[in-house]
């Protein structure tokens, strides 16, 4: 049916993350194409363990906890004694620059909601994979 979308979560299908997320990230896009103009729909599975360096994105972002535990810090510096634990059904949002960074002590499924063209810029330039 036009206009409609729906995907079950038997449904996700997984793939690498975007080459800007550090190995080991895995992605599935439910919706739209973040690489491209309008809106997106986007899930990260992190691994236990999994570190998201100070970063900042070009346009806001919506994100949702499906699974696991999320510790969000906001900052230049990666911190983790001032990250926030949250947990499943959490709930975020970023305006455009605002400089954050993750951590998960637990497998963890983050959904994002924007606009695209999805873009992440690394406080650090040496944090950014796509410079290895």
């Amino acid at each position: 049916m036009p206009g409609h979308s729906t995907v079950t979560a038997q449904e996700v299908k997984w793939g690498p993350a975007p080459p800007s997320i550090r190995p080991g990230a895995q992605a599935a896009v439910l919706y739209g194409d973040p690489n491209k103009e309008g809106m997106f729909v986007m899930r990260l599975k992190l691994p236990k363990g999994y570190q998201l360096s100070p970063h900042t994105h070009p346009k806001p972002e919506i994100v949702t906890v499906i699974s696991g535990t999320m510790r969000l810090g906001m900052g230049r510096t990666a911190d983790p004694s001032k990250a926030q634990a949250l947990p499943a059904g959490s709930f975020f949002a970023m305006d455009p620059g605002m400089e954050h960074y993750g951590s998960f002590d637990e497998d963890t499924v983050v959904q994002i909601n924007s606009s695209g063209p999805w873009g992440i810029t690394y406080v650090n330039p040496a944090d950014d994979p796509r410079q290895k």
